[in-house]
């Protein structure tokens, strides 16, 4: 109970004052816009440019850690595209967008404060190596897939292009990708631009979390019963379950393990919508399943808190 009440209230009490805020006119549904644009635009690729350019890539990067996060996931993407398939005959392209719910972890917007809050600041560091892949691996299989069952028989080049101009579009792939490189090259940041960018990345979660409550207000919980309730069982229950064999199977560091089976037990992010409403499919599930997930993962990210501890 005092994991509820100290680690995972405090942030969704600020999930819940942008809910309110919108919900009661204090604060206008285009400036709610205007943050999650400010947050997943400019102060998240800052959070995690500045992360990733200081990470010890030697150190800090545990191959075990990313096989048993990423393993999981993939097979609930498997598991979210396969059931909507079989369970439900919904069409292929819905398929893979009920797929990428069950894919996309809210690794960054509750899973980096959330985690900070129980384990404190100096833990996130498999955090960051999870979230440094997060977005370039799971747009990869999502956009490969859809481009897949939308364009049977395209070549190879083609569906290649496709992908790439989707992934290079992505604020947070480009950010990531500029601090590997700042990392490898040991390229110097002046003094002054760190400073900006700390400024700017105190902001980054606090807005975030206000700016998703503010989103999932608009978000009406429709669509088909059975396929949301699917997503929310394999995106907070089944994944983090799977991290947590993987990560035992293969002998994670206490911190590390943490850090994965925590991240796995985030509900849908943003991204799961945004990437259902990039292909005009599957938009109900999508944003229905984030809301419900969302508000289900209270009790269900306590749980998980509850047997790590």
């Amino acid at each position: 109970m005092q994991n509820l009440l100290d680690v995972i209230l405090p942030v969704f009490l600020v999930i819940g004052f942008g809910y309110v805020a919108v919900w009661r006119g204090l604060f206008p549904v285009g400036g709610i816009s205007g943050v999650m644009r400010f947050t997943t635009n400019i102060a998240i690729p800052c959070l995690l440019f500045q992360a990733i350019s200081r990470l010890d890539l030697g150190n800090d990067f545990d191959p075990a850690l990313l096989i048993s996060f990423y393993a999981g996931a993939t097979i609930c993407f498997a598991l979210g595209l396969f059931g909507s398939r079989l369970l439900l005959g919904r069409p292929w392209e819905d398929c893979v967008a009920i797929g990428f719910c069950c894919l996309f972890s809210n690794s960054v917007l509750l899973g980096l404060p959330i985690s900070e809050r129980a384990y404190g600041a100096d833990s996130l560091t498999g955090n960051y190596a999870i979230i440094a892949f997060h977005s370039p691996f799971c747009y990869g299989v999502g956009i490969t897939v859809m481009e897949v069952v939308r364009n049977r028989g395209q070549s190879l080049t083609r569906l290649a292009a496709s992908v790439g101009r989707a992934m290079f579009r992505n604020a947070l792939v480009v950010a990531i990708l500029a601090g590997f490189v700042v990392n490898a090259t040991g390229l110097p940041i002046p003094g002054v631009v760190d400073d900006a960018l700390s400024l700017v990345v105190r902001a980054a979660l606090p807005a975030a979390l206000f700016a998703l409550g503010g989103v999932l207000i608009q978000y009406k919980p429709e669509g088909d019963k059975i396929a949301i309730a699917m997503v929310c069982a394999i995106t907070l229950l089944v994944h983090p379950a799977l991290v947590w064999s993987f990560g035992s199977a293969l002998s994670l560091p206490q911190d590390a393990f943490r850090s994965g089976v925590l991240t796995a037990a985030m509900a849908p992010g943003i991204n799961a919508y945004i990437f259902a409403d990039m292909y005009g499919r599957g938009r109900r599930v999508a944003a229905s399943s984030v809301l419900i997930a969302t508000a289900s993962s209270l009790l269900t990210i306590w749980l998980w808190l509850e047997v790590l501890a």
